[in-house]
């Protein structure tokens, strides 16, 4: 059923990804409601209303799935089982949600849609640590198999004399331990999916990280790269339609010399996506609110012959009157106040002619 503009849009979660599906919804007359333990987060500014609660609390999900007419999240580290109150109107469902937040789980669910990762096991033990170093061969990469992002929860086994102090390292958590993967490139594939299985894609970006942080994104990528795009493409649409995803999925890839591995998919939209704002006729935050709406989808062509987009990460944001003076640029803070270090405090993107 199409959801209507004048309708309330339900956001969980404040933050700048929050933020920019706003103003997206706004753009096609929408109102958003955002619920967040923080009153001061980025899409509390920019949204028509606010509820401040822990996002397990019930009763306010219950009040607040009442006020809107359609809800969704803006990240994936939410309890579920609360969020079961806001019944059909959550887009996407919690099994994206559930899926995608356990890296087991997320692993065994893409193998099972026909996609490739690379070799891993699930480790609960010291002993299972060690069994998967011998077993799979080091370098190994533990990752807690909750809670973990932008590079936290992960440790480096580089060999099996490392394990105990690695393990020790996740406060010996349960985690996956994963093949170190030989890797020439990253890039990420953005699908925005409806109820009746119809798709939109983007071109894809390729991917440059610092310290498990995601700097920058550049579209096209490299030919190297694209040889490999068919292939994941194919992956992304077959583990979105899998899910019953609706709204936008990212899936995040290796390049590698035997062809694109899955590193981990987000059930949401996504920062190597913040291109498409300026960088393609439909953006990644403007086709979700479609998706979730049950609008038509908008076209997804490349506005210009490419784009650039630059996190900009903690006191780098200090640099804002050079950025909003370059005509080149396209600038967006997120008005997060506190420029802590490793904090995605803005980004901008350049389109090339």
């Amino acid at each position: 059923m199409t959801v209507a503009p004048g309708s309330t849009i339900g956001i969980i979660g404040g933050g700048q990804l929050g933020r920019m599906l706003a103003i997206a919804a706004a753009e096609l007359g929408y109102q958003c409601h955002v619920l967040d333990p923080n009153p001061h987060g980025p899409a509390a500014q920019v949204s028509a209303h606010f509820t401040r609660a822990a996002y397990d609390d019930v009763g306010a999900l219950r009040e607040f799935g009442a006020s809107v007419d359609v809800a969704t999240y803006e990240f994936e580290n939410l309890p579920v089982g609360p969020l079961g109150v806001l019944g059909d109107k959550l887009k996407p469902s919690t099994r994206s949600l559930a899926i995608a937040q356990d890296r087991a789980r997320e692993k065994a669910f893409i193998e099972e849609c026909g996609a490739r990762v690379t070799p891993w096991r699930a480790i609960s033990t010291l002993d299972e640590v060690n069994a998967a170093a011998a077993e799979v061969g080091c370098p190994l990469v533990l990752k807690t198999r909750r809670w973990g992002y932008d590079g936290k929860g992960q440790v480096w086994v580089r060999s099996e004399a490392d394990a105990a102090q690695s393990w020790s390292a996740i406060s010996e958590e349960p985690a996956v331990a994963e093949a170190g993967v030989d890797f020439f490139a990253e890039f990420s594939v953005i699908v925005a999916r409806w109820a009746d299985g119809r798709h939109a894609l983007w071109g894809s970006p390729e991917n440059q990280h610092r310290e498990g942080i995601l700097r920058r994104s550049t579209v096209p990528c490299s030919e190297a790269v694209a040889a490999q795009l068919d292939e994941a493409r194919r992956a992304a649409v077959e583990i979105a339609g899998a899910l019953g995803h609706v709204g936008v999925l990212t899936v995040e890839f290796f390049a590698s010399r035997d062809g694109p591995l899955v590193n981990e998919i987000a059930p949401r939209v996504h920062n190597s996506g913040h291109w498409t704002i300026e960088g393609a006729v439909t953006s990644q935050f403007e086709q979700h609110i479609r998706a979730i709406c049950s609008l038509p989808p908008g076209p997804t062509a490349l506005t210009g012959s490419g784009a650039v987009m630059d996190n900009l990460i903690g006191d780098e944001v200090d640099r804002w009157p050079e950025l909003v003076g370059d005509p080149g640029l396209h600038v967006h803070i997120y008005g997060k106040g506190e420029a802590r270090a490793g904090r995605k405090m803005g980004h901008v993107t350049r389109v090339i002619a």
